[in-house]
């Protein structure tokens, strides 16, 4: 499987969405390499991607 995004436009949503989540939960992301990030941290900022698109789809069912 290939990483690269079939819409290169989704590839750069995605970042946004995932810079945003990150100071939202307080974490320091930088653009490209963050293998320096704990495992917690790096949860925070998944969990955190992941109840805002759960809220994003609640909110389009009302």
């Amino acid at each position: 499987m290939s990483n690269k995004s079939v819409v290169p436009s989704a590839r750069e949503a995605l970042n946004k969405f995932k810079m945003e989540a990150a100071t939202e939960v307080g974490v320091n992301l930088k653009q490209g390499y963050n293998g320096d990030l704990t495992s917690k941290q790096a949860g925070s900022v998944g969990g955190q991607m992941v109840k805002k698109m759960i809220e994003a789809y609640e909110n389009g069912m009302k």
